[in-house]
């Protein structure tokens, strides 16, 4: 599902989804009601994404009618209350198992010891019929939710995972019950009740269900953690009074208080006061950052040192925060492709399974030996309890889950699934320069001082000629005229020459600053100069020559820094196989010297930023599978044509909508982070469907007897309910290992 933020998008807590055929159930049942155009089903966290314009009334009844049922989420929901509702189910499911354990292994034992009375017997007359009674009043009070479910399920002409342990387990039991009632007529070797396998299947399935509860709660660990960021309360300003409220009442434009140790409630500009915050958990980002008058805070994050006055810039489901938790949330509920696999297959499964049970008991019925009827039903029951698809429809989503919470406590917000699966099979990386490779804040990289002219005379004449201009390289000279703290002088006759500089007069001399067209349209002379600009150019610096009169009395070149980091992560990228290119719309010149720094061979200059998605295509046209980095702005059409776009932001702007990927970090490190990342979840995925896969053909055609001809061995139904809940424990298992899995050499 996409993850534009739309009041026509709905999020539902779905109770009572127990299997991968439930997702079918749930996506069937909510696209029949009336005004909804998508849905998207988690099985591994129990939400569904609506998409449309019906009425949450109409969903929940709708799920409610098909067995389900559901509850809207809104906002950014107490995790304390999820996180409880979990263990509470958690523990019912282990007080069912627990009840069915204790009779199924007290009945088993006494069986095998000979301490009870034959069914036939005088004393198994009153003895069974109570045993049979008891065992019905268990298999209710621990499996009523499966009997239940499969009804539901019948009713809409379904088949899920119910459906096979209601068939297996009250088969076992009506067949016991046969026995009892028919014991004279039935052949020896087929007189045997299951009462015990009955209930020992249903302890075994909740104790693997309580236990597969208990792991998937760890999976939205990081969605956890985000909305625990969230402060409960505020303190605003209002008539000057220090006010404590919850956070749902501050609005647009208040004033508020942080002092510190405390929260961030919402997002704001710094109006007063200073001090430093840690944004660690939304951007990866160990250290501080420091806050002035001015600058940005997220909701969410730590003040640390000082205390200060902000102005509520964005708030609710506006801020930062509630964006990244809803890209995480929409990520994690997204599809990769290799995840339809497993959707197919689950649809068509339980079907398949029942009609695989009634063959195995027909051919036993007619081909087994005696008594024939008791191996075809013992055979036809093992086939349908063994054969529970929660591993196949856990294997995809519980590893996207993993992955992408994991992504984002490392500061990379991955937007969508697919991203996950095609971030590791990328051949050829495109670079934007500036912002990406670079820090995007031109600063003063030289000063030289000519005649009799110091550097501070310099530019402090340079800085007072660009106080009136509104070139982007004016800020620059600005600021390094005011960290040396130089007082400006008073300007007249202010001219500005567009891509040329600017001329004007200065304590009644003129003074002209600007590039060397700008000299020669002066006719100032600077020929004896231009191997040093030429020099400054290559070293990927603008050079700027000012002039008093009619000569030449300083060199400032201005520069876009290389990120301290850049060239460490194009060389990791390098080393990972990847080819490099980087593309910018600077001169060529400027762009080798970047370049050169970062250790990037191929470049293209002079590209506008149309073009970049012309070149995007024209290497996945030669087979290339291409990711783009860029900031998410000028870069967004090759963003959106690259397999994967990556977008370079700050925890403030994660809502670029053409990017698959947004590093909230501008380190070029997370790319090789994320990559490794896409590598290892594949990989688990793999693993995840390779296990439950294997374990379905391996164990259907076990379960169904091929096995007894050669070796005489068949499947207990009770090993083969305890197999199908270890192999949904098992799958969720190996996901939760992503969430320690260190990811490339850059790991703090």
């Amino acid at each position: 599902m996409s993850t534009e933020d739309s009041s026509d998008s709905l999020r539902l807590s779905i109770l009572g989804m127990r299997c991968a055929g439930c997702v079918s159930s749930v996506e069937s049942a909510l696209k029949t009601v009336i005004g909804v155009t998508s849905v998207t089903v988690n099985f591994a966290d129990h939400t569904a994404y609506v998409k449309g314009i019906a009425a949450p009334e109409a969903l929940t009844r709708a799920l409610k009618e098909a067995g389900y049922d559901a509850a809207v989420m809104e906002g950014l929901e107490d995790p304390s209350e999820q996180e409880e509702q979990e263990l509470q189910r958690y523990r019912h499911l282990m007080k069912k198992a627990s009840v069915a354990a204790a009779f199924g292994l007290s009945l088993m034992l006494s069986e095998h010891f000979g301490w009870l009375p034959e069914i036939g017997s005088k004393a198994g007359l009153w003895f069974w019929p109570e045993i049979a009674l008891i065992t019905l009043s268990i298999l209710t009070y621990s499996g009523w939710h499966f009997y239940s479910g499969a009804y539901n399920s019948l009713m809409l002409k379904q088949a899920n995972m119910d459906t096979l342990i209601a068939l297996g387990t009250g088969s076992a039991w009506l067949y016991s019950c046969i026995v009892i009632d028919y014991y004279d007529t039935l052949p020896s070797l087929a007189k045997h009740a299951y009462f015990e396998a009955a209930v020992m299947i249903l302890a075994f399935i909740n104790l693997g269900t309580g236990l597969e509860t208990l792991a998937r709660g760890k999976t939205s660990s990081a969605i956890r953690q985000l909305i625990g960021l969230q402060p409960r309360t505020a303190r605003v300003i209002r008539n000057g009074v220090e006010l404590d409220i919850p956070i749902e009442q501050v609005g647009l434009g208040e004033t508020l208080k942080v002092r510190p140790g405390e929260k961030i409630a919402v997002d704001g500009v710094l109006l007063e006061g200073h001090s430093t915050v840690d944004e660690s958990m939304l951007t990866g980002e160990s250290l501080p950052v420091e806050k002035m008058p001015g600058f940005e805070v997220v909701a969410g994050t730590m003040n640390q040192s000082g205390s200060f006055l902000f102005t509520a810039t964005r708030i609710g489901r506006d801020t930062a925060l509630a964006q990244i938790i809803k890209s995480v949330r929409d990520a994690q509920s997204s599809k990769p492709e290799i995840a339809r696999l497993a959707d197919k297959i689950s649809s068509v499964f339980v079907p398949a399974v029942v009609a695989t049970s009634a063959l195995s008991f027909f051919i036993w019925y007619v081909f087994g030996p005696e008594p024939s009827l008791g191996y075809a039903f013992v055979t036809s029951m093992t086939v349908l309890v063994i054969a529970c698809p929660c591993a196949l429809g856990l294997a995809t989503p519980i590893s996207v889950m993993v992955a992408v919470g994991r992504a984002a406590q490392s500061g990379i917000l991955i937007r969508k699934g697919e991203a996950l699966q095609t971030a590791g099979k990328l051949t050829c990386l495109i670079l934007d320069k500036t912002g990406t490779v670079t820090e995007g804040k031109p600063t003063v990289a030289t000063i030289e001082a000519l005649g009799d002219f110091s550097e501070n005379q310099v530019l402090q004449l340079a800085a007072s000629i660009e106080a009136g201009s509104e070139h982007p390289l004016a800020a620059s000279i600005l600021s390094a005229a005011k960290s040396k703290e130089l007082k400006l002088d008073k300007v007249t006759k202010f001219e500005a020459i567009a891509g040329h500089g600017v001329t004007a007069h200065i304590n009644e001399q003129s003074v002209f600053f600007g590039n060397t067209t700008l000299m020669e349209e002066k006719d100032i002379a600077f020929a004896q100069y231009n191997s040093r600009l030429e020099t400054l150019s290559k070293l990927g610096q603008t050079p700027m020559l000012l002039a008093v009169d009619d000569k030449i009395i300083g060199i400032i070149a201005v520069a876009d820094p290389i990120k301290k980091d850049s060239a460490r992560a194009v060389q990791i990228l390098q080393n990972q196989g990847i080819r490099i290119l980087m593309v910018t719309g600077d001169n060529s010149i400027t762009a080798e010297a970047i370049a050169k720094q970062a250790g990037i061979s191929e470049i293209r200059a002079q590209v506008l930023p149309q073009d970049k998605a012309a070149i995007v295509k024209e290497l996945q046209i030669t087979g290339e599978v291409v990711g783009m980095v860029g900031d998410g702005i000028n870069d967004a059409p090759a963003l959106a044509q690259a397999d994967v776009g990556f977008a370079i932001g700050t925890g403030t702007d994660v809502a670029i909508e053409s990017a698959d990927v947004v590093i909230l970090q501008g380190s070029l490190l997370k790319i090789p982070e994320a990559i490794a990342l896409s590598k290892a979840t594949v990989i688990n995925i793999k693993q995840n469907l390779l296990g439950a896969f294997f374990y379905n053909t391996i164990s259907i055609p076990v379960a169904a007897g091929l096995l007894y001809p050669l070796f005489g061995v068949l499947l207990n139904p009770m090993i083969a309910g305890a197999a199908m809940a270890m192999s949904s424990v098992t799958v969720v298992t190996n996901a939760n290992r992503l969430r320690w899995t260190k990811f490339g050499d850059n790991n703090k």
